[in-house]
């Protein structure tokens, strides 16, 4: 029996990277999952994984900026399996520049995704979680709680996201509904494999350099893997996690607790 045996949990941005770890955790957790992809094609790769693996899952894709996509999502929810009792609202972009180099059209575009997508999803799927007394975890970033330099527009939305996360959870306290952030540093994620290439030499061994160079800066000395954040994401979503709302939580392998500068080492 799996913690969330008979739940049903809607993950946006569920066919790729982070949210594919977190909809995998789920349906090993026992949980009907809803995937939510841009594409269905990638949405449909990850169902067939759950369901390979014997799990129940649905697609349904579409840009999680445009109100019809999550709306769509939580119709699917409830048509193929009656109910919906978390939310986990993972789908974001990438987009480097300081104030000067980034543009509007850039700024929006993160804007679009990272806060009203979420802000989207939560206003489908939150009516439906209440009748549940269920949960929602927003996917943040450590760029939320402290920065790298040409990040403004991405780090100025997961500091969004982690306001809007304390929000939710004093609004919806009420309804028995808990609201949570987890924040993650360095993630083994296409997103953060394109990053990588952006500063290697072009060639698979040079990426893979980037990545042990970038999981350096962690005292664990490594990148993350997705299923390491979708263990905690289902941890939060489960009754052992009853009395924890409105946090941020770090799953960064000690990246912020660790201060830059150098001693010396003998």
């Amino acid at each position: 029996m799996g913690d969330h045996d008979g739940a049903v949990a809607l993950v946006t941005g569920g066919s790729q990277g982070i949210g594919q770890g977190v909809a995998l955790e789920f349906a090993r957790a026992g949980a009907a999952v809803v995937v939510h992809g841009l594409t269905q094609d990638f949405a449909e790769e990850t169902c067939a994984l759950i369901r390979q693996a014997g799990g129940e899952a649905e697609p349904c894709w579409g840009p999680i900026d445009d109100q019809a996509t999550s709306e769509q999502a939580v119709a699917t929810a409830l048509t193929r399996f009656g109910r919906l009792d978390h939310l986990v609202a993972s789908a974001g972009i990438q987009r480097y520049g300081d104030v000067v180099s980034t543009t509007p059209q850039v700024w929006d575009e993160v804007f679009d995704v990272n806060v009203k997508g979420v802000y989207l999803a939560a206003h489908a799927a939150v009516p439906s979680i209440r009748q549940n007394r269920g949960t929602v975890t927003i996917i943040s970033s450590v760029q939320g709680v402290a920065n790298q330099n040409q990040v403004a527009a991405y780090a100025a939305s997961k500091g969004a996201l982690n306001a809007l996360c304390r929000g939710m959870a004093v609004d919806e306290a009420a309804y028995g509904v808990r609201v949570n952030a987890v924040c993650p540093g360095s993630v083994d994620t296409p997103m953060l494999r394109h990053s990588a290439a952006e500063h290697s030499d072009g060639t698979p061994e040079g990426l893979e350099a980037v990545l042990a160079l970038w999981g350096t800066s962690h005292p664990l000395g490594r990148i993350a893997q997705t299923s390491e954040i979708g263990q905690v994401v289902v941890f939060l979503a489960s009754q052992r996690a009853s009395f924890i709302t409105g946090a941020d939580i770090r799953v960064d392998g000690g990246l912020l607790c660790r201060i830059a500068a150098p001693l010396p080492t003998n």
